[in-house]
């Protein structure tokens, strides 16, 4: 057990008086040290070499007086002596030492005075011997009390990543690998932290132990590290009384880390000059929360290349806990603080609060849950002490308070490796919070030999039952971030754990991987049943929020009860590391309770920062309105022309044309012209791209067998369809000459393009004539008129379409089924559209059509491109969002909007009042899915 800091300052007091008269370098120096140490509590000699023979700067031969590698240079020179020539030779010697050998520390001292530099800051300071005690905490790292400023994007992470992946290669290239090699990586993982953070006494006890204790070939290096776990696993009491002394210092650890025998690792010179690369670094400014998902990429040679791209940052994992749990106990305790009977009442809360992670990786979100409700009860530690203070009372018991512990904290891993570096991520971040309480009272607070220990299951989430890991009743809260799989990408085993999970909702297959994790998460709740039931959060791609999912998952769990009680719409999940990874994801939180403090998290920049709204309910697209979930439906809610995907040619290709190929074919057979028309897209419609298509409905059958290349490519579509294995495919080889799907209409039609880039305010939509072949990228409003094409490209729909559309990665993925047949058009809520209305609508249309043309060589992408959008155009788009603005006022709407949330809040209202006045949909039977 290390020393308080009281007794190690009354030991630099009693120093001082001791060596006050102290003055000769040749006779004094050793000895002054040697007790210097033992303020400490160091009295192992072994630790530092008087008198290294080293190079300096220029190649001359010298003499560090002291050294102790890695952690302390020292220059001594006689009272009196100059300090700033002894600070030249100290840095002289640091050039030629090893990268792994650098001291954090370099101390010049003539007895009178110390000069001490921080190597990692740079920071110099200067005192006298008598005032060694006021700055003895500048050698916390002698006693244990070392605490770092840990950052989540330090380069160490990531160096210390590398340099254990290295280590991990050798290894596994000798043959060492499997459930071996990642426990053994996962204690080596251990001993590095435990070296630089005052588990193992003193500092660098586990470098000194390789370095010293294993010979230079790494022949001895396996099985020395065998006989370290081993005296690990054992108490100090039971240990045999013959052991070697420097292995008898080592802390007994417990916690079964050290339990298990492993098969022993052969190394070589070069594998242990690794791993003595790795003792080198700074473990105790390591960031455990992020550090387990580095260190489980080693893993992966692929992943590696790409390290630290896929870690949970910390600020992400906080926008999570925060408004989940973090931020309503920071509140409780403001209030409650000035009184102590409550702080008690309030820390015993804290001791209770458990926390279930069950998709919990390498626990990068336990992790910090657990490092803040710590941070938390040092608040409560420090503002008992205070009040204790004030009444004369003695200083708090740290030993005897600290009551947060490890053991509050669960998970489950599908995978063996992540679910042991969970493990250890949590005592690692137990440990440093510990080191803060040390330094924050001045008494040395360690939890060794570890007693407690954090529930991580390995096991498949979805087929084990969560309260056989954690009681519903026993739990507080659900975190997570579940995997982030589409449901074309799951693979066969995923889709056997996700079938019986979602088989209790209809439709269930459109639904990704994560959805699991919500159902599965409800039924905990209702296994539960009162408002005592924990609260979730879990991150999920916004996909779940959007299109055909809603409808199909969320009514499910609005049916079972479910609040949404905080959100944060769409943002961009990413880190600062290298390779940086970023993915469209929302955070919902959900529980039983319908609490009347709900917020949802706004970002105008997806990248940025995102403003809280206090909203009155959340509903499943994440907007203060009220519960809707939006089903598929064949046709429209009102009365407007049908919407229709664009012909589909299932033709391998053979019926397209590029302009060459259609400038060749008509150069050699110009009366096939008329058989060759415009065929567009979505691509083709927005970027002004030109392709061609062969239309033969009623084409004379003469003319095609008068024209080879015409016949040829009829063939080729024919052999293509004959040998799918997809029956209507095959039924279509009797008409190859045709489209798979013909659904081209005889007159002016209006296009949409499927797609479009979220970049864009206004959804570029336009007209077309009849001749012009519109594909299955597109979707087309036959007999749509001024009317349609102004409200479809509204603020006011573009609102809706942002809100309840599907997406293709970030982009717009229309649809009619669920966007265009769901939509609440004016004048089908109550007063009907006057002609007014409509007229304005009509006119603001044709206003936007006209200011396009002012701009013809410009594609539509350049047009709506919000960077070079024409004012001209930009103004024609502002006077008809107010015209169709005026249009909804008869039905409720407002003059103007603040915001798209305040325009989908009303359409979510007036979609309730028209459906409500329509017959039930009727259910679909579920089609099974054929071969394609």
């Amino acid at each position: 057990m290390g020393l308080n800091w009281n007794e190690i300052k009354s030991r630099a007091l009693l120093f001082s008086k001791t060596w006050a008269d102290a003055s000769n370098e040749d006779s004094e120096a050793k000895p002054f040290w040697i007790a210097f140490f033992e303020i400490f509590g160091i009295t192992d000699k072994r630790v530092a070499t008087f008198e290294l023979n080293v190079k300096k700067l220029g190649g001359s031969q010298g003499f560090v007086d002291l050294f102790w590698p890695g952690v302390l240079l020292v220059e001594h020179k006689s009272r009196g002596k100059n300090l700033d020539d002894a600070v030249d030779q100290a840095v002289g010697y640091l050039h030629n030492l090893p990268e792994r050998d650098l001291p954090q520390l370099v101390v010049v001292c003539d007895f009178a005075r110390f000069r001490v530099r921080i190597l990692a800051t740079g920071e110099t300071v200067e005192f006298e011997l008598q005032h060694l005690h006021k700055h003895v905490k500048l050698f916390g790292l002698l006693a244990g009390y070392k605490v770092q400023d840990i950052r989540a994007e330090d380069p160490v992470n990531i160096k210390a990543a590398e340099r254990m992946g290295r280590l991990h290669d050798a290894l596994k290239a000798s043959g060492y690998e499997g459930h071996a090699l990642e426990v053994l990586l996962v204690r080596l993982l251990f001993c590095l932290f435990a070296d630089d953070t005052g588990i193992f006494q003193p500092a660098q006890s586990f470098r000194d132990f390789v370095e010293e204790r294993t010979a230079p070939d790494g022949s001895d290096l396996g099985p020395r590290l065998g006989q370290l776990f081993q005296v690990l696993n054992t108490h100090e009491a039971s240990r045999n009384k013959h052991i070697d002394e420097q292995l008898a210092k080592f802390a007994y650890i417990n916690g079964k880390l050290f339990e298990e025998t492993l098969p022993m690792a052969d190394f070589s010179t070069a594998m242990r000059e690794a791993l003595l690369d790795a003792c080198a670094l700074d473990w105790s400014a390591i960031s455990p929360a992020i550090f387990g998902s580095l260190f489980q990429s080693i893993m992966d040679e692929k992943a590696r290349r790409n390290l630290g791209a896929h870690y949970t940052s910390e600020a992400n994992i906080l926008k999570l806990i925060k408004p989940l749990f973090l931020d309503e106990l920071h509140a409780e305790f403001e209030r409650i603080k000035g009184n102590r009977h409550k702080l008690v009442e309030f820390h015993t809360k804290l001791k209770q609060l458990t926390f279930f992670d069950p998709a919990c990786g390498c626990g990068n979100f336990l992790v910090i849950s657990y490092r803040e409700l710590r941070e938390l009860e040092l608040q409560v530690l420090r503002a008992d002490n205070e009040l204790s203070a004030h009444k004369g009372q003695l200083s708090v018991d740290v030993n005897n308070l600290i009551g947060v512990n490890v053991d509050q904290f669960y998970g489950i891993e599908i995978e063996e490796f992540p679910a042991q570096i969970a493990q250890v991520a949590l005592w690692l971040v137990d440990h440093q919070m510990n080191l803060r309480v040390s330094v924050e009272f001045g008494l040395y607070f360690a939890r060794i030999p570890l007693k407690s220990t954090p529930h991580i299951q390995h096991g498949n989430a979805l087929r084990v039952d969560w309260n056989d890991v954690l009681p519903a009743q026993r739990c507080s809260y659900v975190l997570g971030n579940p995997p982030f799989i589409g449901k074309k990408e799951q693979t066969p085993q995923q889709k056997a754990d996700f079938e019986p999970v979602m088989n209790c909702i209809k439709g269930f297959g459109v639904l990704d991987f994560v959805a699991a994790w919500y159902v599965k998460a409800a039924c905990y709740l209702r296994s539960v049943e009162n408002e005592a039931a924990p609260r979730v959060a879990f991150v999920s791609t916004n996909s779940i929020t959007q299109g055909e999912q809603v409808g199909v998952l969320w009514a499910w769990m609005v049916a079972q009860g479910v609040h949404i009680q905080f959100a944060h719409r769409t943002f961009s999940w990413s880190n600062e590391a290298r390779g940086n990874a970023a993915v469209h994801c929302v955070i919902v939180g959900f529980g039983l309770e319908d609490r009347k403090d709900k917020t949802i998290f706004e970002y105008a920049d997806i990248k940025g920062e995102p403003l809280a709204v206090p909203a009155k309910n959340i509903n499943p697209y994440l907007v203060d309105a009220t519960n809707v979930a939006l089903s598929k439906r064949s046709t429209p809610i009102c009365n407007v022309p049908e919407m229709q995907y664009g012909s589909m040619a299932n033709d391998d290709g053979h019926l397209l044309l590029d302009s060459k190929e259609k400038d060749e074919l008509a150069g050699t057979h110009p009366e096939v012209l008329k058989l060759i028309r415009p065929f567009m897209g979505g691509q083709e419609f927005l970027n002004a791209e030109l392709r061609w298509c062969l239309w033969l409905k009623d084409a004379n059958p003469s003319l095609i067998k008068s024209t080879p290349p015409i016949l040829e490519r009829i063939n080729s579509v024919k052999k293509f369809r004959t040998q799918s294995n997809r029956v209507a495919t095959k039924k279509l080889a009797e008409t190859p000459s045709l489209f798979g799907e013909i659904r081209q209409p005889n007159s002016s039609y209006l296009f949409l393009p499927k797609v479009s880039s979220e970049n864009r305010k206004y959804l570029p939509i336009g007209f077309m004539s009849p001749d012009v072949i519109a594909n299955g990228s597109s979707l087309i409003v036959p007999s749509a008129g001024l009317l349609e094409m102004g409200v479809l490209q509204s603020a006011m729909h573009m609102s809706w379409l942002r809100s309840v559309c599907g997406r293709m990665k970030s982009d717009y993925q229309y649809s009619a089924s669920n966007v265009y047949n769901n939509y609440p058009w004016p004048g089908f809520a109550g007063e009907a559209l006057s002609d007014k209305h409509r007229n304005a609508i009509e006119q603001a249309a044709q206003c936007v059509l006209d200011a396009r043309t002012q701009f013809a060589d410009a594609s539509l992408a350049d047009l709506y491109d919000p960077l070079t959008m024409p004012t001209a155009l930009l103004k024609a788009h502002q006077k008809l969002d107010t015209a169709v603005d005026a249009a909804y006022q008869p039905s409720g709407g407002k003059k103007s909007y603040a915001s798209d949330a305040e325009r989908v809040a009303f359409l979510f209202e007036l979609y309730q009042r028209i459906t409500s006045l329509l017959p039930a949909i009727a259910a679909k039977k579920t089609r099974k899915s054929k071969e394609s």
